[in-house]
Order: C-alpha cells, then sequence, then structure tokens
C-alpha cells in the first residue's frame, strides 16, 4: 500500500464537504434523513472563503485516487498573552481516516502535516475537540485536557 499526501485546494471542496457532512453525523448520532443542508451550505461557504484565504489548511491522503483520510486545521487570532505572545492559535478538526484503512499510520502522517503547518505559521498553540477514538493519538502528540479554559453556548433564537 503507497499512500500520498497532499494539501486539499478548492477543487477538492466536494470530498471535503461530504466527509465533513459525514463526520458531523456521526459524532452527533444523526441519521440519514436528518436534513443537514443549511449546515452543508454553511460549510461550504466557510471554506471556500477560509481556503482561498489561508485561514484554514485541509491535509489529504490518497492510495491511488481513492480518498483514504484527511485533516483540517483552522488558523485564528486571540489577544496576546504571556504564554502566546503572537496571539496565533490552531484548531484542529475532522482528522478522518476510512474504516478500512485505520490502523496503518494514516492519521499519524496527516497529524505531522498539520502540525507542521502550524509551526510553520508561527503558531505555538493548537488545540482540538477529541472524540474517545482519537484521545490516544491525540496523547501521543503531547495533547492534554483543558483545565482552564470553559465554554457557553449561546441560543440565539
Amino acid at each position: 500500500m503507497t499512500i500520498s499526501y497532499r494539501k486539499a485546494t478548492l477543487e477538492d471542496l466536494p470530498q471535503v464537504l461530504q466527509v465533513r457532512i459525514d463526520f458531523l453525523r456521526w459524532v452527533n448520532h444523526l441519521g440519514p434523513d436528518a436534513d443537514l443542508s443549511p449546515l452543508e451550505r454553511q460549510t461550504r461557504a466557510y471554506l471556500e472563503r477560509a481556503m482561498e484565504e489561508g485561514s484554514c489548511a485541509i491535509h489529504l491522503a490518497f492510495e491511488g485516487e481513492r480518498f483514504v483520510g484527511l485533516g483540517c486545521i483552522c488558523f485564528y487570532w486571540v489577544m496576546p498573552s504571556h504564554d502566546n505572545p503572537s496571539g496565533h492559535r490552531g484548531y484542529i478538526m475532522n482528522l478522518y481516516t476510512q474504516p478500512d484503512y485505520r490502523g496503518q499510520g494514516i492519521a499519524h502522517t496527516v497529524m505531522d502535516r498539520l502540525i507542521q503547518e502550524a509551526r510553520d505559521r508561527g503558531v505555538n498553540f493548537i488545540s482540538l475537540e477529541a472524540t474517545a477514538q482519537g484521545r490516544k493519538l491525540y496523547a501521543q502528540y503531547g495533547f492534554v485536557p483543558m483545565e482552564r479554559e470553559m465554554e457557553l453556548q449561546l441560543d440565539l433564537h
């Protein structure tokens, strides 16, 4: 098995979008009848803008022409702090490997590429939301549960 890796372009958007929607169905326990078309439209608009301006980088894995995995890192700015003087941060989303390709190091290679992308941009803080299946991989890279942050979800309706 020879796996090749490359950075996604806008031409890859249909595949990336499909993986994102499938991932959201899985992680949120949504059936095929759940209407995710509004979310799909918003995600497409976000990805088009973010990929063009460079605030989102997606790395893909292929065996030949077959898509087998991907990972995404989004970049954003916060007010500088003592431990993050640049204020530049990264957020990893959608690290995904096709089920029949898992356990073969693909996620590790994609994660290596995402972390290198962050290093190349001068980012020294990366966060992510981990599923139970991903925690072991992330811990191998040194990701630790966050102890100081809290979250509030506002109801905008």
